[in-house]
């Protein structure tokens, strides 16, 4: 929970390094780099100055809702369609699979906004893994000590299906209803996240 776990630092330090590399590398020769796992002939990348979250939202005036995202990059395809990653610095394990539903809301719902912010047509959705390579032999990768050590990723692509109109405007008609009980809704069950809210609640109290 927000009030709980801070992002760490190295992590922000990671997510602005591999951004400069990519930008980096289109800014100046009009390719990804080779390393960047394939999703089509890039043409365009959106600037970030569209991708902050105050300017990247959609609103439904009906359900009374704002739904914000700030997408790690969109590119555009040589077709016109427009490409949605998101970056995450992790092995992909079977820990990673079980927040697999989490980031696939997540980047479907920065497509739903993509509609509204006119990056349309959406052709995919990719969760960009990068890995820490750690397996390696004794002493091969650990840098003479004048050059410190260091630690190669490898970026590997996870496809994510198309679905931002059958499921995100059901979810934001759920949390809506959610937001409009008068009082807060029972918890599930083995949610240790519900019961810290719960908690919290009762000293607010």
């Amino acid at each position: 929970m927000p009030f709980q776990i801070g992002f760490p630092g190295i992590f922000i330090a990671l997510d602005r390094y591999t951004k400069d590399l990519v930008r980096g590398s289109f800014a100046s020769s009009g390719r990804l780099p080779d390393w960047f796992p394939e999703i089509g002939t890039v043409k365009g990348i959106v600037s970030e100055d569209e991708l902050r979250w105050s300017r990247y939202f959609r609103v439904d005036k009906k359900l009374r809702t704002t739904l914000r995202g700030s997408p790690d990059d969109i590119f555009q395809l040589d077709d016109g369609s427009f490409h949605i990653v998101d970056y995450k610095t992790a092995r992909f394990t079977e820990a990673q699979d079980a927040l697999y539903p989490m980031y696939d809301v997540q980047l479907n719902g920065y497509a739903y906004i993509a509609e509204a912010t006119g990056h349309v047509p959406v052709s995919g959705l990719s969760l960009i893994y990068f890995e820490p390579q750690t397996e390696t032999t004794r002493g091969k990768r650990a840098g003479a000590p004048a050059t410190g050590a260091w630690l190669e990723f490898r970026a590997t692509r996870k496809k994510v299906p198309l679905a931002a109109q059958g499921r995100i405007p059901a979810l934001l008609a759920r949390a809506r209803e959610i937001f409009d009980l008068k009082t807060v809704p029972a918890g599930v069950a083995d949610c240790k996240n519900c019961e810290r809210v719960e908690n919290f609640l009762k000293v607010a109290r």
